[in-house]
């Protein structure tokens, strides 16, 4: 679990909210507004660390951030993606050298360890660039060498520290080492580095990074994803914790809720670094097969390896059909939605929770056409009241979860729903309740109260924060400048 600041945070600080006073619009007798642009650009003060404080500085991301600064007419929203899209870089990122070859060290923000998952969405929106930027590549061939790296000292493990340091949980009742922060076996631990490193290949064309350490990772990502059908019994993984919060072990000594091998993969625990109730957890056997595939691919055109490279294509379609049988429920008001989590015993949780692979998400990751009904079905499902894990209120609307808990609105599900939506007004209305309950702060954070914006988790939460980013870039770079400036 991440450790999180979990009171109310105090709505930034005095300048912060002298800054947005500064911004407001003037109104005219008739009830007109007036705004002076220039005037309100210019209050919007950037909230990024002074450059010498940055740790990393890209040219390629830099000259975007003006680029996409010239083109929004809203200031407080280039202010936002000014702070959030280089927030990765300027805070989290360790560059070095290793043995002659970059390596890179991502903290996940206010924690300062590397979770698999969230350093390969962190720095996933700026692999677009990287053919414009040398020292920017080599940053996220670091970070590709280092996921790797990880995977061979455990591939349970969801989070590492930079060496063998021990943590905080070294006394959690698993095969904890000094290198591992935490152990908690989850599916998309091992997908988000395959989803970066094939993207970073078809981006630039570097196929250096597949080399030994690749080969090494992609059989223990084998290795793992077949014992955990748990096919050949319960395999070796276990997982307790001395703790008061249920969902921080797994029940049945350490081994979770039954499960019947059905050719679905067990994760223990979900992407929010919470127990699974059912342990079939759908969102990510989606995510398992598409990155599969994608490390098929490599295998057989970069390492000529066409027998794991079968292995891959193999294990993806055994995972495919098995979700094809069990995951989906025929709901009495959405009709057939797919389920978050299953246990092959005919047993459905329905729910979804903000954390990425999640069933809104599936289309943003490539797992599902957006178009697929039973998608939409669901998508309309998680979006309500039905969801229980779906919160409304004065501030805002989206889903949270158990990590949180009750009316805590992650922002992450309002970018999901806009990076899944094909209406205009419907990402219009995202996009504004994004900026409605920043807090005054410019950024991002990981939950907020559906009453209270200032009421948030997590003031430094580096995944969203880019994420915000790689949202307004895409909206840009697909031609929806003017829907932005409409706000």
């Amino acid at each position: 679990m991440k450790k999180r600041n979990l009171g109310l945070c105090a709505v930034a600080l005095l300048g912060l909210c002298n800054t947005a006073r500064a911004a407001e619009p003037a109104m005219r007798q008739d009830n007109t507004v007036v705004v002076n642009h220039a005037q309100a650009t210019a209050a919007y003060k950037t909230n990024r660390p002074a450059v010498k404080n940055r740790l990393f500085m890209s040219k390629a991301v830099e000259a975007e951030i003006a680029r996409v600064k010239k083109l929004l007419t809203n200031p407080k929203l280039a202010w936002m993606f000014e702070n959030c899209f280089p927030n990765t870089l300027d805070t989290t990122v360790h560059y070095r050298m290793l043995d002659g070859k970059p390596d890179t060290f991502v903290y996940t923000g206010d924690i300062h360890a590397m979770w698999l998952r969230d350093s390969g969405a962190q720095v996933f929106p700026y692999v677009q660039l990287a053919n414009n930027d040398p020292e920017l590549k080599k940053m996220l061939e670091g970070v590709i060498r280092r996921q790797f790296l990880c995977i061979n000292i455990d591939p349970y493990a969801n989070a590492y520290n930079d060496g063998p340091t021990g943590g905080d949980w070294m006394s959690d009742m698993t095969d904890m080492k000094p290198e591992l922060h935490e152990r908690k076996w989850e599916i998309d631990s091992l997908c988000y580095p395959l989803r970066l490193a094939y993207q970073y290949w078809k981006a630039t064309g570097d196929a250096s990074i597949f080399d030994g350490e690749w080969l090494k990772a992609m059989a223990n990502v084998l290795k793992t994803f077949k014992e955990q059908q748990r096919k050949e019994g319960v395999g070796p993984y276990h997982f307790q914790r001395k703790t008061e919060r249920a969902l921080d072990t797994l029940n049945n000594g350490g081994l979770g809720a039954p499960v019947n091998p059905v050719g679905l993969i067990v994760s223990s625990f979900r992407p929010s670094d919470d127990a699974t109730t059912l342990q079939f957890l759908i969102p990510s056997n989606f995510f398992a097969v598409s990155s599969l595939r994608k490390a098929a691919e490599i295998l057989s055109e970069v390492n000529h390896d066409t027998t794991m490279a079968q292995e891959c294509k193999d294990l993806a379609k055994e995972v495919e059909t098995a979700l094809q049988k069990y995951a989906t429920y025929n709901h009495p008001e959405f009709g057939t939605i797919y389920a978050f989590e299953v246990d092959g015993f005919g047993n459905h949780m329905l729910m979804d929770d903000a954390n990425v692979p999640s069933l809104l998400a599936m289309p943003y990751l490539g797992d599902v056409d957006v178009n697929d009904p039973i998608y939409q079905n669901t998508r309309r499902f998680v979006w309500s009241e039905s969801n229980p894990y779906f919160f409304k209120g004065k501030a805002g609307e989206g889903i949270g979860g158990p990590h949180i808990g009750y009316d805590m609105v992650w922002p992450m599900s309002i970018m999901m729903k806009a990076f899944t939506s094909q209406d205009d007004q419907e990402i219009k209305s995202c996009i504004k309740m994004l900026m409605d309950t920043d807090a005054g702060t410019g950024f991002m954070h990981e939950s907020f109260h559906k009453d209270n914006p200032a009421n948030f988790t997590r003031a430094w939460f580096a995944w969203q924060n880019t994420l915000f980013g790689e949202l307004i870039l895409k909206l840009v770079n697909e031609g929806k400048t003017d829907l932005l400036n409409s706000l």
